[in-house]
């Protein structure tokens, strides 16, 4: 189903649930993934899908249709997966630092992370970026999108999203020949 006719099942009272049953099948796995690159832990991963969903169906009727609707979608997982983290931080009064182990420890011990040995260090260097430069460097590398998408999600300029992917992979390419 295309996402026009999905918006006119959600904004209509008599199809809404039909609707958002259809919305929430096609984007559901991709969202998962979305957030999962970041938050690394699935039971987290899936509560903020499940958020994420509900501010969709709650808000459907502010949305403008001035971008994609999956765009849309996107930038509210975003915004949910950096809340999620800074509230993290604060909650334990935890140093980036220590996010970062916490999040390593969930990746080694996950049985939901399969991956060779290279897959796995490349998770962990992520974890060493900034947020924001994690979410440009999956969304950009793993997730395949243009830098107009990935500017119409975050809300930031194209150039300041090639200068945030081009530090990521310098970073990521230092950390990997460290190891």
């Amino acid at each position: 189903m295309e996402d026009k006719e999905l918006l006119e099942k959600l904004l209509n009272e008599e199809s809404r649930n039909f609707g958002f049953n259809q919305l929430v099948r096609k984007y559901q796995e991709k969202i998962y993934w979305h957030i999962r690159k970041m938050v690394i832990d699935h039971d987290d991963a899936n509560d903020l899908v499940q958020d994420v969903f509900v501010k969709v169906y709650n808000n459907i009727h502010k949305f403008r249709e001035d971008a994609q609707l999956y765009t849309w979608i996107y930038r509210i997982a975003t915004n949910e997966c950096l809340s999620f983290l800074n509230k993290k931080r604060k909650r334990f009064f935890l140093p980036i630092g220590d996010v970062e182990g916490e999040l390593n420890k969930k990746l080694d011990s996950s049985s939901h992370i399969d991956g060779d040995e290279v897959q796995i260090k490349l998770q962990k260097a992520l974890l060493k970026l900034p947020d924001k430069q994690r979410l440009v460097f999956n969304m950009k590398y793993f997730d395949d999108m243009k830098y107009d998408e990935i500017a119409n999600i975050t809300e930031t300029s194209v150039g300041a999203l090639k200068a945030s992917y081009h530090h990521a992979v310098k970073k990521i390419e230092e950390l990997l020949s460290v190891d």
